[in-house]
């Protein structure tokens, strides 16, 4: 009797640990079926925004041609990217300038179109 309740209780074993098996396969399938979808979401985020950029750059590109400047090489255009960006985060014209190894008056003219003017006077309020 005591043979046949080991027996019993062996084949219940057996039969849970490959019910364990297939549960922990299907939880796996549907780990990887939830990663598959966030994949391919972020890829198609990441598509939509390169080809934001490039439009962002195409129309800067139209914008200066219609605007009349000339195009600046290459390595003229990342002087002026690194000039504004240091400007926009603060740095001082004299700074710029000794970490570009430019004159205070080159750095200036080139910034002059992006320093934003305060209007004189300030704001006027009205009566109504």
């Amino acid at each position: 009797m005591m043979e046949w309740a080991l027996a019993f209780l062996f084949g219940a074993a057996v039969l849970l640990f490959i019910l364990s098996f297939s549960k922990n396969k299907q939880a796996s399938n549907q780990m990887e079926k939830q990663l598959e979808e966030i994949t391919f979401t972020y890829m198609e985020e990441v598509n939509k925004l390169q080809q934001q950029i490039r439009n962002l750059e195409l129309d800067a590109e139209i914008t200066a041609v219609q605007a009349g400047f000339n195009h600046p090489n290459g390595q003229q255009r990342a002087l002026f990217r690194e000039i504004l960006d240091l400007h926009k985060r603060g740095y001082s014209i004299e700074s710029i300038a000794l970490k570009k190894r430019l004159s205070v008056d080159e750095i200036e003219e080139f910034l002059s179109p992006f320093k934003q003017g305060k209007p004189e006077g300030g704001e006027v309020a009205h009566d109504i």
